[in-house]
């Protein structure tokens, strides 16, 4: 895509709005496979909490890939769009067992990452096949807000409990067909993420009807000119050489899975929106626009950068600008940015738009969320409506409130 793609696009469907590459994201998906082109089974489970829009889950489908899910709601989308339910994975934390129990009627395959529902769960139900997530205690991304695997983390069953775990197994009786483990986003550093693996390795060797190892992800994407990201050729190269030791090893070919979801569709959204007002105060140039962190969190919540282009003006003179939103908050979308001069009704676009962004919006301030357009075959589909008024009120009751007035008092 280009810029005039995407002020088309934006003059079509308005502001803001998000659009998405179907080709960036095949892409992404090509590479990782040829990255681990020396495995015999691998199996791409797509993280639908990244972008979980039916029209990407589809795309996802016609790729090949299967889902990583972590709701019943994720579950039912992507039996929605067309997912046998074999081929989604079900990874929750912290939910119920009866969720879990709604889901293995699905027929999708469980992921269970606590003691006390491993237990509870094999005791009643030991003949359906469970997964089990493990917490290396390996910290492999870089940002403490979303690394996952670390000691203190609320997710996985502790490498510390692997005899508690082993006694719950033998006990119930039940099928552990898969092992699991997710150390967290950005992971920059392959030799952590090796090391987290042979964890991973040494913890399958316990089990002797085991079908697959799903690695997780957390791959990191470059978020600007010159970034580093993850080597994921590299990583395909060694873990895979590794990967076939252990399966020799074993005594069976097992599949390798990840369940990438910021790898496949973050560099393929672009977020579009209008500049409202700029204004100048003693110190500082605001870019304020037509959205807020209700629409793009991640800079405010995890201190995410996207680069930040005035499509409408790319020739023009650089200058310094803050970028925020129109919330009722302090919503910065990124200081002290050289961006070509920004005028009035101008067009941002924000990149790497396509990962936990839409997924993240809210109708806070009671602004609507915007709409979604997937670039497909060079045109243009909107897969989701921008949202209106009545969508703000859908799901309201609308309470008839009579006061008695006597009990009223004013100071």
């Amino acid at each position: 895509m280009d810029r005039r793609d995407l002020l088309n696009i934006v003059e079509e469907y308005g502001s803001p709005l998000y659009v998405y590459d179907a080709e960036a994201i095949k892409n992404q998906y090509i590479r990782l496979q040829h990255a681990f082109s020396d495995v015999p089974s691998l199996k791409v489970n797509y993280a639908v909490k990244a972008l979980s829009n039916i029209s990407i889950l589809k795309l996802m489908n016609q790729l090949g890939a299967g889902l990583d899910t972590v709701s019943i709601q994720e579950v039912k989308l992507g039996l929605a769009a067309g997912f046998n339910a074999e081929r989604i994975i079900y990874t929750p934390n912290g939910v119920s067992l009866k969720e879990i129990e709604d889901v293995a009627t699905l027929g999708t395959q469980i992921n269970i990452d606590n003691l006390s529902i491993l237990e509870q769960f094999g005791s009643k139900h030991p003949d359906i096949p469970v997964c089990i997530r493990i917490n290396p205690h390996v910290m492999a991304g870089g940002n403490t807000n979303i690394s996952v695997g670390h000691i203190d983390s609320k997710f996985g069953i502790s490498i510390h409990q692997i005899p508690h775990l082993l006694r719950i197994v033998e006990n119930t009786g039940m099928n552990i067909n898969g092992i699991h483990m997710h150390t967290g986003s950005d992971i920059l550093d392959i030799d952590v993420f090796l090391h987290a693996s042979e964890i991973l390795f040494e913890t399958a060797k316990n089990f002797k009807g085991l079908e697959f190892i799903d690695f997780g992800s957390g791959f990191k994407v470059p978020y600007k000119t010159g970034d580093i990201e993850t080597n994921i050729e590299e990583l395909g190269e060694k873990l895979s050489g590794r990967f076939n030791e252990f399966c020799t090893a074993y005594g069976k070919d097992l599949t390798l899975a990840f369940e990438p979801g910021k790898f496949l569709v973050s560099e393929s959204g672009y977020f579009l929106a209008s500049v409202n007002v700029v204004k100048q105060t003693t110190s500082t140039v605001f870019a304020q626009i037509d959205s807020g962190f209700n629409h793009l969190i991640r800079p405010m919540f995890y201190g995410s950068h996207h680069e930040i282009e005035n499509i409408s003006n790319p020739k023009g003179r650089e200058r310094f600008y803050t970028v925020v939103g129109y919330i009722c908050e302090t919503d910065t979308f990124g200081s002290n940015r050289r961006i070509s001069e920004i005028s009035e009704g101008d067009i941002l676009c924000f990149k790497n738009a396509g990962a936990y962004c839409f997924s993240m919006a809210s109708n806070y301030n009671s602004r609507y969320r915007p709409a979604e357009v997937l670039w497909l075959n060079q045109k243009a589909h909107l897969i989701r409506k921008r949202e209106n008024f009545e969508d703000i009120l859908h799901n309201q009751v609308d309470v008839d409130v009579q006061l008695e007035r006597e009990h009223i008092s004013v100071q």
